[in-house]
């Protein structure tokens, strides 16, 4: 990035900058495009703008990225090499929404300036996303769009990185997969099915499968699930696991958490039912570890309901039957929306937000399976509160 601007005339990157600042002012994001040559764009032939691609900018210079005043809703992966990648919202839950992605190739001790920023059109909003390591070790970039604040509609767009360890990256141009809202990682079954969640915020029918049966090339809409009581309906942020027994578990949100159970690989699903498991009405983590047990990233204790503070680990070795250990994680009001990965040597990285506005801290806490086992800190893997950005520092 510094050896391009090196190459320019300080006529030239004066020039760029005004260009830049009038088109983010304004909203006139094909001025963007004639100047910046590291955006990948794709046309779609369609004058609904929700349903084109939003532009997708490798390594923007800091004075290019838009002011916020409210950040959140992460999501993490890792890569083979241990290169942790982060997401998240700026100008969370507003019509100026959009998106920027991070690196730390020093277990999150540091993070990279912004690698990627995905800036939706005039009139459209980049929400909700996540990335997420396939089998192959591409990078997947998700994130949804809509027009407006919300369009009853929605968008699963993506990009793909071959090569996220790489030190310059090349992306792939953005592809819009389906209806509804991703926010959660993609599952893969044993069959090596890929399965999708997403949610079309309230409507019938609200919980949507897509699959692929070839590794991304192409999704399908393999089935729904559906939230009988309207009263009950909102984000939904739905997330599968596969059971031991072959079966698929979803847990829901639903006024506190629900869930819905396929027996036929996503294709049909029971109604969608309130569990037993107190939480309040926000966003949870559930995952898979390598040793076979449950990970469940919650508000609160077991037994009882809590506003969105106590983020608390637990595992379970029944397929979530039952729970033990309970990790805290973070005791504090205000902390929001986990998110995790589990890294090759067992390190797992959760990421989530604490007070959105005004302080728009993104978090991450590390620890094991033994650690929440046990309640308390018993490896050195243990971090907690560590800080990757936060609205002061926002736009680097």
């Amino acid at each position: 990035m510094e050896s391009r601007r090196h190459f320019q005339s300080r006529e030239e990157e004066i020039e760029e900058e005004g260009l830049m600042k009038r088109a983010i002012s304004t909203g006139i994001l094909s001025l963007l495009l004639s100047v910046w040559p590291s955006v990948t764009h794709a046309e779609a032939p369609s004058d609904d703008l929700a349903l084109q691609p939003a532009h997708v900018i490798v390594s923007p210079w800091k004075q290019h990225i838009p002011p916020t005043k409210r950040q959140g809703v992460a999501g993490i992966e890792c890569t083979a090499s241990g290169r942790l990648w982060v997401i998240y919202g700026r100008d969370v839950e507003s019509t100026r929404n959009f998106q920027v992605v991070r690196s730390s190739d020093d277990n999150g001790t540091s993070w990279s300036n912004v690698r990627l920023m995905i800036l939706p059109r005039e009139g459209t909003r980049a929400m909700s996303a996540n990335v997420w390591i396939d089998l192959l070790g591409r990078l997947w970039v998700f994130w949804g769009q809509c027009a407006g604040l919300q369009d009853g509609r929605y968008g699963i767009w993506s990009v793909v990185c071959n090569d996220p360890d790489a030190t310059e990256l090349k992306w792939s141009a953005p592809r819009r997969i389906g209806d509804g809202i991703l926010l959660n990682k993609p599952t893969v079954l044993a069959s090596g099915d890929w399965l999708l969640t997403s949610s079309v915020w309230k409507a019938d029918n609200s919980i949507k499968v897509y699959a692929s049966i070839n590794q991304g090339k192409t999704f399908q809409l393999r089935g729904t699930a559906n939230i009988e009581d309207p009263k009950t309906r909102g984000p939904d942020e739905p997330m599968i696991v596969e059971r031991k027994d072959g079966s698929l578990w979803m847990m829901v949100r639903c006024r506190g958490l629900a869930e819905t159970i396929s027996q036929d690989s996503g294709r049909t699903w029971t109604a969608v039912k309130r569990i037993a498991l107190p939480h309040p009405t926000s966003r949870f983590f559930l995952r898979r570890l390598k040793s076979g047990a449950l990970l469940l990233v919650k508000h609160g204790p077991l037994t009882a309901r809590v506003k969105r503070e106590q983020l608390t680990a637990f595992i379970s070795d029944d397929d979530g039957l039952t729970w033990q250990g309970g990790l805290m994680l973070d005791e504090r009001e205000h902390v929001t929306y986990p998110d995790g990965v589990e890294a090759d040597d067992g390190t797992i990285h959760i990421v989530y937000d604490h007070q959105r506005t005004p302080l728009g801290e993104v978090l991450m806490a590390t620890f094991t399976e033994e650690d929440v086992r046990a309640g308390k800190p018993v490896t050195d893997k243990l971090r907690l509160r560590v800080l990757i950005d936060h609205l002061p520092d926002a736009g680097n």
